[in-house]
């Protein structure tokens, strides 16, 4: 059930009482996102981070040259945001849209904020939280700059190991930086890095 997976998610890092627990329920919004369609895009301003409980989600930007370059994926018991414009309530940068079709939790941000002071043990999931993503970003960036093609895939698989095989090559090349047709040959090839 939806409820127990944010709920357990939760649990891993804070403990909410049953009058918490239901107070946090009924502040979520429930919604259905069609493979394919965009929770947002870039340019729109972020209602708030998101708790994927069914379903697949990708972060990502598209240069000026249409390539599209991945942040993040978001399977089911994830969360998934564009924390840049969620702080600063300016349009976004990302566009988030749903690999196949999803369902999620949207905590939206005046919500989230009245929790930060109803519940104060909820700031300090959502701090974990922030701060578990930006130690992600940091490892992500340091291996672009630093690591082989074969070392980012290796590590990709280590963050997304229920997601490999289920992706389309396309959307993994561009997660890790290289092309689809890169990939499939460093596939084939296991000494290509």
């Amino acid at each position: 059930m939806a409820e127990e997976l944010i709920l357990k998610n939760i649990a891993k890092y804070i403990r909410l009482d049953k009058s918490e627990q239901d107070y946090f329920l009924s502040v979520v919004k429930k919604r259905k996102i069609k493979k394919k369609q965009f929770l947002s895009q870039e340019g729109d301003i972020s209602k708030g981070p998101v708790f994927v409980t069914r379903g697949i989600l990708r972060s990502y930007t598209v240069d000026k040259n249409g390539f599209e370059h991945i942040l993040q994926f978001a399977p089911s018991g994830w969360w998934i945001a564009d924390m840049y414009s969620m702080v600063t309530q300016k349009p976004g940068q990302l566009s988030i849209d749903a690999i196949e079709d999803s369902e999620v939790f949207l905590l939206p941000k005046p919500e989230l904020e009245k929790l930060y002071i109803t519940i104060p043990s909820l700031e300090r999931f959502f701090r974990i939280l922030a701060e578990n993503s930006l130690i992600t970003y940091q490892q992500r960036i340091i291996g672009s700059l630093s690591e082989t093609a074969k070392e980012r895939y290796n590590n990709f698989c280590k963050t997304y190991p229920s997601l490999i095989e289920c992706l389309p090559q396309k959307q993994v090349a561009s997660y890790i930086g290289v092309t689809p047709e890169f990939l499939s040959k460093m596939l084939k090839n296991k000494n290509i890095s």
